[in-house]
């Protein structure tokens, strides 16, 4: 089934880099302290510790845990309950999980390492790269039918990267838009195999190729560079990256991203064996856990229509700690440079065009860069973003501190992860939230 978790399930995104100048002050007590052993490492997290035992205890979740790295080397590790419900695996750093919307700040970085290298430009047309994309229209009433306009502006490599393009999302879309996406399979992503009940069913576009010509036939939501909104944008980025490259989309992120960062367990498909290190999905209701992707037989064991660049990603505690670790060096990793400084910089620098305002969206207060939310003010360089399964995770490379924290439920604004998180990690680096 395709992903179709109501919208409010992604709002709990705009709390987790709402932090005023906190961030910058716990910088001085405790993000430039090396990293301790595991051993003993969930002591130094008091209340993190507390509020994973809380959900635990309480039946809430059967398992969570969550990263927190300072300066160079492993992070910190806290790692509490199983992989299932039932199941006696503890989950661990190597523990995999669906990260959904956290794949867009890989998509986002593939697609600046393309920048750098001169293979594309932030302002460049994507119709440069997709033709199809050269004559798009604009609702005049989104909300009542499709009657369109011609646009006025190109959409950019720029506009794909912050959410600026226009696009729709089936996630947030409503009115006939929304279900001109069904109907055309314009539904990058997957969550079961079971139909779940009020979520319409959409089987996606056949390859990523098919999915970029079927959506430049709809029309946008509003004028390219004019307006935020969340989107299909990082999914169709995939494409674009593909054509820039002369690569498919996976082979890139594997060759320029995952294998030189030493990412190993990574993947849009689960290999058979690997299940033993995989968390089921749940969700919550009534107070109780309902199993909606079990690890065993889940839909990530097949074989996806594409590569999702927006939500399809499974990966472990370690991996994106890495690729977090990677931005905290800006393009470095262990001796391997997988870009420039000064592109991984921009990649999280606030990329939104001048005329668009993130206020009253789930980015409210915070600029957007390649693929995820930066911070503005005494956060200015905070990138991150959160995932619809209830995963989140940011990086802080001038205070060299990153954070990851995995679950697995649905809908995302069950539990206050996306908001709760980083006020946690404040609270245990020494500073009141």
């Amino acid at each position: 089934m395709s992903v179709q978790d109501s919208g409010q399930a992604m709002i709990g995104r705009r709390g987790f880099l709402s932090w005023g100048g906190q961030l910058a002050a716990a910088g001085a007590i405790g993000a430039f302290a090396p990293a301790r052993l595991w051993a003993g490492t969930a002591d130094l997290y008091p209340t993190i510790r507390t509020q994973f035992e809380s959900y635990v205890s309480s039946g809430k979740l059967p398992g969570i845990l969550a990263t927190i790295g300072r300066a160079a080397g492993m992070p910190d590790l806290i790692a509490v309950g199983t992989q299932g419900l039932g199941e006696k695996t503890p989950v661990d750093i190597d523990t995999l999980w669906r990260v959904y919307s956290m794949t867009k700040p890989i998509t986002g970085i593939a697609a600046m390492i393309l920048v750098g290298e001169g293979k594309m430009k932030l302002d460049q047309p994507i119709a440069d790269f997709l033709p199809e994309f050269a004559n798009m229209t604009v609702l005049t009433d989104p909300e009542k039918n499709l009657d369109a306009v011609p646009a006025k502006t190109q959409i950019t490599v720029r506009h794909l990267l912050t959410h600026t393009a226009g696009l729709g999302y089936s996630i947030v879309t409503k009115g006939p838009l929304l279900q001109a996406y069904l109907d055309n399979g314009i539904t990058p992503g997957i969550i079961s195999r079971f139909p779940i009940p009020g979520q319409p069913a959409s089987k996606p576009t056949p390859d990523l190729k098919t999915f970029s010509e079927r959506l430049a036939k709809q029309p946008l939501i509003a004028e390219p560079g004019t307006k935020w909104s969340y989107s299909i944008s990082l999914d169709l980025l995939g494409r674009v990256i593909e054509v820039a490259s002369g690569m498919d989309f996976e082979a890139f992120l594997k060759t320029r991203i995952f294998e030189p960062l030493k990412m190993n367990s990574s993947y849009f498909q689960v290999p058979a064996s690997e299940t033993k290190r995989f968390v089921s999905n749940y969700a919550p209701v009534n107070g109780m856990l309902f199993p909606i992707d079990p690890a065993a037989t889940s839909i990530y064991l097949d074989k996806p229509a594409f590569a999702f660049g927006g939500a399809g990603l499974v990966t472990s505690a370690r991996d994106y700690d890495r690729f977090l670790n990677m931005l905290a060096n800006y393009g470095e990793l262990d001796g391997v440079r997988i870009m420039s400084t000064a592109t991984a910089k921009l990649a999280m620098s606030d990329l939104l065009p001048p005329a668009v305002s993130t206020a009253g969206t789930f980015a409210d207060g915070a600029g957007f860069g390649a693929g995820g939310r930066v911070g503005k003010g005494a956060n200015d360089g905070v990138f991150g973003w959160g995932g619809a399964a209830g995963t989140v995770a940011f990086v802080d490379p001038k205070r060299k501190l990153r954070a990851v924290m995995m679950a697995q439920y649905m809908p995302s604004n069950v539990y206050p992860f996306h908001e709760n998180f980083a006020k946690w990690v404040l609270q245990d680096l020494g500073r009141p939230a």
